[in-house]
């Protein structure tokens, strides 16, 4: 199986958005947690920050809706793509727990 198919199963079964037509670039973005775990995703661009929640929320076993993701002192809204956060490949964010 093809990592493409791969990974559009898992977005398909997480329920994230799809757009088709748009460039889709993959990034890879880690996580880190004040417990010391680190969280490692690949994700598009055009996906939203609450896409990118429910796909550390696969890989971790927490809720999406109780991960909140920080870098510095700003809170990423849910509905805002990366692409406007300008969160590119390798980029480190703050997973914090409500």
């Amino acid at each position: 199986m093809s990592q493409e198919r791969l990974r559009l199963e898992i977005v398909v079964s997480v329920g994230c958005h799809l757009e088709f037509g748009a460039p889709a670039w993959i990034i890879k973005v880690v996580c880190n947690d004040l417990l010391g775990k680190k969280v490692s995703v690949k994700c598009n661009i055009n996906d939203t920050v609450g896409d990118l929640n429910r796909l550390i929320a696969a890989q971790t076993g927490t809720h999406w809706k109780k991960i909140v993701l920080k870098k510095q002192y700003i809170i990423f809204k849910d509905h805002v793509p990366l692409g406007e956060y300008e969160i590119l490949d390798g980029m480190n964010l703050e997973l914090y727990y409500q």
